[in-house]
């Protein structure tokens, strides 16, 4: 990446905003990934227009970040810009009983405001550790709710710097997929559509959601959430537990005591380990009982 490419995006977005060879371990909740060339966090849509027309004309790569939750980085780092829509492009209002949010809202702050706000339909998401947008990517779910069931439309740019707005019906949202990722669109924001309902309720609901978090997840230890989808049929946890594979590790890399569907870093685990246990813990599971997982964590980098 030469100096005046740099320049040039120093130009876009203000040097403040742009940092070189940042480690990706400071921006993933797995807390493992070596640095990207370039690691940008634009505030406006204008930013984000210039910054994908100059990676196209430049021919440099770019990746689209949010709170990097679903995420696993190569420790060899990330070729090219890494774009960052998080908390400077995290507005959000509320009006009536819709949501208008930018995609680097944070699900969790959302919760917190729309229960301010006495609107119920959200509470089955308040506790995932991740933005809007990357919610909207990976239709996110939880405890018997999507995100395919409170968005009503969401704003896209497509990589020619377009603005699109498609309703959801048209976002053809399945068990963790969008069609963001098949048509290379940008989630720059969505409304969301919930409904009144009483604050003490949406609390008490809240509240026992978090609890069943705390009681059966691996809160203490990075990860990136349930590694493998859930296969038809199966549970990818249970699978795992029957295989013997509890507490299997990998160098610093290991399957959950807790719940066998989390991979965890218990301290130093690299990429590599990561990668090492879920093709083993694949293997192992396929060798047992002819079930293919297949990861839900995204790769990226090189």
């Amino acid at each position: 990446m030469n100096q005046k490419f740099v320049n040039e995006l120093y130009a876009i977005t203000g040097e403040n905003n742009i940092r070189l060879q940042e480690p990706m371990a400071k921006h993933t909740t797995f807390r493992i990934g070596g640095p990207a060339q370039a690691f940008v966090t634009p505030s406006t849509i204008e930013e984000i227009r210039g910054l994908i027309s100059l990676c196209k004309k430049e021919q440099v790569p770019f990746f689209i970040l949010g709170h990097g939750s679903n995420l696993l980085v190569s420790d060899k780092g990330v070729d090219g810009v890494v774009i960052q829509l998080y908390d400077k492009f995290a507005g959000f209002q509320i009006e009536g009983n819709q949501v208008s949010a930018q995609a680097g809202a944070m699900l969790s702050k959302l919760g917190n405001a729309v229960k301010e706000a006495e609107l119920t339909g959200f509470e089955f998401a308040a506790g995932i550790p991740g933005t809007l947008g990357g919610a909207i990517v990976m239709n996110a779910g939880a405890y018997g709710g999507e995100i395919k069931d409170i968005v009503t439309a969401v704003r896209l740019m497509d990589y020619e710097g377009n603005i699109l707005e498609k309703p959801c019906e048209e976002m053809e949202f399945a068990y963790r997929h969008s069609i963001v990722s098949d048509q290379n669109y940008i989630v720059l924001g969505a409304t969301l559509s919930l409904e009144q309902g009483e604050k003490k309720a949406i609390e008490m609901r809240m509240a026992e959601l978090a609890e069943a978090r705390r009681s059966k997840q691996p809160l203490e230890y990075p990860s990136a959430g349930s590694t493998f989808k859930r296969p038809k049929g199966y549970f990818a946890g249970k699978l795992i537990m029957d295989a013997g594979l509890r507490g299997y590790q990998v160098g610093g890399a290991q399957v959950s005591e807790k719940h066998c569907g989390f991979v965890v870093n218990r301290g130093n685990a690299t990429a590599a380990d990561v990668t090492k246990l879920m093709q083993d813990v694949e293997n192992i599971v396929y060798e047992k009982f002819q079930v293919r997982l297949e990861p839900e964590v995204k790769t990226v980098g090189r």
